[in-house]
């Protein structure tokens, strides 16, 4: 797997995984009470926090988007 995400891109979606995650799980806000839109969240999340991790975006490689440096 080739590496296509870049450092920005990376924080990013570490810290957008994160606050999905937070929303579904422990915010208690109405709106996540519905499973679908809680375990929708925690699914969007964690594929954000796995594409952070191994810094490889499988619909970055289809559409020939790269924004790492090298």
């Amino acid at each position: 797997m080739p590496i296509n995400v870049g450092t920005l891109d990376r924080v990013l979606r570490a810290a957008l995984g994160v606050g999905l995650l937070y929303l579904a799980f422990l915010s208690g806000l109405p709106a996540f009470a519905a499973p679908v839109l809680k375990y929708g969240a925690a699914a969007v999340g964690v594929v954000l926090l796995l594409t952070a991790a191994t810094r490889f975006c499988p619909l970055y490689t289809l559409f020939g988007v790269k924004t790492c440096r090298s």
